[in-house]
């Protein structure tokens, strides 16, 4: 550090740099001592810079030169020529020789393509724009009929809906239809404290024979609390009638090449964008209680998932889960019977009343967090050494046990 700060004095002293000038050079000065930690993490065989690819994500990047890919942010502050993390496009070289030395002479890309973000975006995109959660059904707008008493409605079609009151012609809404139910059920006490969660219909009752993108899977309860209901996007539409002082149903278009809609379908408003499409991967914000945050489901009707599979947690904003939140996955260690102690054969049957031992937590992947409701999240999975199952704990990424 000190040898660094007497090079910038010498090149003050040299070249009579103006205060402006001096300033730039101490802050990466410091953001080149603020990164000292990080760089210790780096593997021993990076080079001293990297040229941006086109596919790259700067995870996959961090990952390839960091022990801990979700620091790829100290990269960044290594290197004060990108104004913007979010902003590092093909092309663009970036330093990693920033143990003594401030990165110069580092050249920006051709800007032909598209920034570089920290996931694939089509890997999440469908979990973005088609899934989301609300805390109730009641007071939703709902489909109540479809033109000529269809069965199913489509692009071009007409939607009616009860429960638009007072709204005027042109207001756009999406077509949504309840997927899943969770909650955490409390049966402390009895021998399996597990709970199966609901696939519900379109009324919100349970589901037979819809398409979902979660399999039917149980996790383990905390008592009594009710998460969310997960909505699936249908189609959208744009209201060309109003309701007829509340005595006739609304008059929807449905204007999208969607899914297909039937009676019982909810409406919500359309929103601009109300989902990131940048992520800066972070540690959790606050420690959460054992068992509190757990895999809920695996999306594509698994039960387990590894590197680009997206996971639903049982946590969100409530518990200070942001976007870009990385946790580490855990399958929860089992308690066994002691049989060295309780001088039991292999072959006779155990009771509950025998020695117990807990066995260790055992390290799956990490995943991070892309879209956060109040108390469930959706994350993908990031890096895994083994599937990544419904059921397993999550922790600080830098967790050990």
């Amino acid at each position: 550090m000190a040898a660094m700060l007497e090079r910038v004095s010498e090149a003050v002293r040299r070249k009579g740099v103006g205060p402006r000038a001096l300033r730039t050079m101490l802050a990466a000065a410091l953001l080149t001592v603020a990164t000292y930690a990080a760089a210790v993490e780096l593997r021993g065989d990076h080079p001293e810079s990297y040229v941006v690819k086109r596919g790259d994500t700067l995870w996959d990047i961090a990952g390839r030169f960091l022990q801990k890919p979700w620091l790829w942010p100290e990269i960044w502050q290594a290197n004060p020529q990108i104004k913007n993390p979010h902003l590092i496009y093909p092309g663009d070289v970036i330093s990693l020789a920033y143990l003594d030395r401030v990165a110069a002479n580092i050249q920006a890309g051709p800007r032909t393509d598209g920034p570089v973000n920290a996931v694939s975006l089509s890997e999440v995109e469908p979990f973005l724009k088609d899934l989301r959660m609300v805390e109730s059904l009641e007071g939703l707008p709902y489909v109540v009929g479809l033109e000529e008493d269809r069965m199913r409605g489509s692009h071009g079609q007409v939607a009616y809906i009860h429960g638009l009151d007072g709204v005027a012609p042109g207001q756009r809404y999406l077509v949504v239809r309840p997927e899943k139910r969770y909650r955490f059920v409390d049966r402390s006490g009895y021998c399996c404290d597990r709970f199966q969660n609901e696939d519900l219909d379109a009324r919100g009752e349970p589901m037979r024979d819809t398409e979902i993108y979660w399999s039917n899977v149980v996790f383990p309860d905390k008592g009594n609390e009710f998460l969310g209901y997960e909505l699936m996007t249908q189609s959208t539409g744009t209201v060309t009638r109003g309701d007829k002082d509340g005595q006739m149903a609304a008059t929807l278009l449905l204007d999208s090449e969607g899914r297909e809609v039937r009676v019982g379908d909810r409406l919500v408003p359309v929103e601009a964008q109300p989902y990131d499409l940048q992520f800066i991967p972070h540690p959790p914000k606050q420690q959460q209680e054992y068992g509190r945050l757990q895999v809920m489901a695996v999306s594509d009707m698994l039960t387990s998932g590894g590197p680009h599979d997206v996971i639903a947690i049982s946590g969100g904003s409530a518990q200070g889960i942001d976007n870009g939140t990385v946790f580490s996955i855990w399958r929860r260690g089992n308690s066994v019977t002691d049989r060295v102690k309780s001088g039991l054969d292999r072959d006779e049957d155990v009771t509950l009343f025998e020695s117990k031992v807990r066995l260790p937590d055992e390290f799956a992947g990490h995943a991070m967090v892309f879209r956060t409701f109040d108390k469930v999240s959706y994350a993908l999975v990031m890096s895994a050494v083994k599937p990544a199952r419904v059921g397993y704990e999550l922790k600080h990424p830098d967790a050990t046990y």
